[in-house]
């Protein structure tokens, strides 16, 4: 169990039998009554983000999560195919579970993913990854205005803005937090 002086940015907590990790959170004190904690808490398997206000010394449940090493395999329709490297036992996960990240990993790679109860809820990726540009608009010369983007589209499918200098074929390297071009490999 964690207390709400527990509580800190990135903290895993378990409310009505889901798990949530804590956003944002705030200590206050009203003029009456005793002192609040205010927190901002992103549903792990949904994402849906919600406000929830704790008092004082309350209480809050530990959620069952694992963290293993687990191999993505391909894809097999929207669903994600993973391999554990200890039993290769493979699992389907839909898309909608690992949201913006599946479009960072390749086939073959190996992630640390992150499992509640068995059911795999979301993956811990590096800060950058590096991947192919599979398209995108050739560079006209003369196109030299500082700091100009065009469409591009990763090996993985993942579409992000790139400077007009980058063609296809290209090896760079993406922040997989904002999913900014970060530079050529």
């Amino acid at each position: 169990m964690y207390s709400t002086k527990d509580f800190r940015v990135g903290l895993k907590i378990e409310l009505d039998g889901k798990p949530f990790e804590i956003i944002e959170f705030q200590h206050f004190k009203p003029g009456k009554g005793g002192a609040m904690v205010r927190t901002k808490l992103r549903q792990m398997i949904t994402g849906q983000v919600l406000d929830n206000t704790f008092r004082s010394g309350e209480k809050v449940g530990r959620p069952d999560l694992a963290s293993q090493d687990m191999q993505f395999l391909y894809k097999e329709g929207t669903d994600f195919v993973f391999m554990d490297l200890e039993s290769y036992e493979q699992m389907n996960v839909p898309a909608e579970a690992l949201g913006d990240e599946g479009g960072y990993i390749k086939e073959g790679d190996t992630v640390k993913t992150l499992l509640y109860q068995g059911r795999l809820i979301g993956v811990d990726l590096p800060a950058s990854v590096v991947l192919n540009v599979a398209e995108t608009e050739p560079g006209v010369q003369g196109d030299r205005v500082s700091g100009a983007t065009k469409p591009a589209i990763l090996e993985t499918g993942k579409k992000i803005n790139v400077p007009l200098f980058i063609n296809t074929g290209d090896t760079i390297k993406v922040d997989t937090r904002s999913g900014a071009y970060i530079g050529r490999e």
